[in-house]
């Protein structure tokens, strides 16, 4: 079963992005560097509830 889980700006801590995510084979938090538009740069964006 997947669960779709919220990824946010670890600087600005704006949440970006959307993603599905295995939550029985994968246990921890997703970490993803991606692009924030509000940074402009790329960023490491964590996943939050």
């Amino acid at each position: 079963m997947r669960d779709i889980i919220t990824l946010a700006c670890s600087e600005c801590k704006r949440r970006n992005y959307t993603q599905t995510k295995n939550k029985k084979l994968h246990q921890e938090k997703l970490e993803l560097k991606k692009y924030c538009k509000f940074c402009k740069k790329h960023t490491l964006h964590k996943e939050t509830k």
